[in-house]
């Protein structure tokens, strides 16, 4: 399974070579280290080690070990890299000083924001809190936000790439709203441990993506689109099809979360993703395209007259003029390589 990686991974190191050689001797602490971020920074991570040898270690907060080495034993067992059991939100503090910590721990879950408002807005709010106390006590020099576009609210529709200017936010009557409301707090709370203990803490806000390690079975439009197509079965669209997305690949996303984590400012925020609009409907047949199906696509309903699509598009222009930050890989390839990632790793299933 890395070695489908080696050429995006290859690509990771050419494109952050100073991120590294400031880490060498680092000691790291992640939270959300086993999900689909947490993937790509230990992939990262774990390549930098071998093939630069940086004498770097990374510590891992996940709730089941167990799993993760099911799931990627490569990296559970590399030996730059521990994982230690525990939620976000209570986790005992590992011993010895840690250098940099990653905080990404929050489960991107619509059904648990839909049917567990406060067992969201609590994971967050608390663990974004617990996180920054552990960095205060291991004395960490700098802290990645890893927070999310959804601070922003609901995008105007006359805004075709949101800024992190904009000054909009979720509506907070609606309880829907806990999990990017929680966002909205767990940067203020980094806000207020930089102001107060002089942690660094920049602040990434991802829009969406796609890549190996993305599940084809959960909320992700692109990824049930892909897994329609694997499997031949009808791609299906349960709304419209009007919504706009833009989608950054899971080795870029990578670049940029390293590169935010080195030299984004403190208490500035960097929105990550693609400038490239899609629509839902559109990109269905992208999809369809870029894996050579011929299967039908099929969408539930008609959009409504006089009513503006939705979007989710960030603006990109403050992280390519101070971190130098670019989309390399096209949507169509990002496509193919994340449905030959998830190919090869069913092959092995079965094998």
């Amino acid at each position: 399974m890395t070695n489908l990686l080696a050429d995006d991974l290859d690509r990771i190191l050419a494109h952050t070579r100073d991120v590294w050689d400031n880490l060498r001797g680092a000691r790291l602490f992640i939270t959300g280290g086993t999900g689909f971020f947490g993937c790509w920074l230990l992939e990262s991570f774990a390549w930098a080690c071998d093939s630069l040898r940086l004498d770097a270690t990374l510590t891992a907060l996940t709730r089941s070990p167990e799993a993760f080495l099911r799931k990627a034993p490569h990296l559970a067992s590399h030996p730059s890299i521990a994982l230690i059991r525990g939620d976000v939100r209570s986790f005992g503090f590992p011993q010895g000083r840690f250098t940099h910590l990653i905080h990404g721990a929050a489960e991107a879950s619509a059904a648990l924001n839909r049917d567990q408002p406060l067992a969201m807005l609590d994971t967050i709010v608390e663990g974004a809190r617990h996180a920054l106390d552990f960095a205060v006590h291991c004395g960490a020099s700098r802290f990645l936000m890893i927070s999310s576009g959804a601070v922003y609210g609901a995008q105007p529709a006359t805004v075709p790439r949101v800024p992190e200017s904009h000054v909009g936010g979720p509506e907070t009557t609606d309880p829907r709203s806990a999990y990017a409301e929680g966002k909205r707090l767990a940067e203020l709370l980094g806000a207020v441990y930089s102001s107060r203990h002089g942690l660094e803490c920049p602040i990434a806000r991802p829009f969406a993506f796609t890549g190996p390690y993305l599940p084809l079975d959960a909320h992700f439009a692109i990824g049930n689109f892909i897994a329609d197509c694997l499997s031949g079965r009808p791609i299906e669209i349960r709304g419209d099809g009007a919504p706009f997305r833009s989608y950054l690949y899971a080795a870029d996303l990578a670049i940029w979360l390293w590169t935010i984590l080195l030299r984004g400012q403190s208490c500035r925020a960097y929105n990550v993703g693609s400038e490239e609009a899609v629509s839902i409907a559109d990109l269905a047949s992208t999809v369809r395209g870029a894996l050579g199906a011929t299967q039908a696509v099929r969408i539930a309903c008609q959009p409504r007259p006089g009513v503006p699509a939705e979007r989710y598009v960030p603006d990109t222009a403050r992280a390519r003029a101070e971190l130098g930050l670019e989309q390399l890989i096209p949507l169509d390839e990002a496509i193919r390589r994340t449905a030959a990632w998830h190919r090869a790793r069913l092959s092995e299933t079965h094998a």
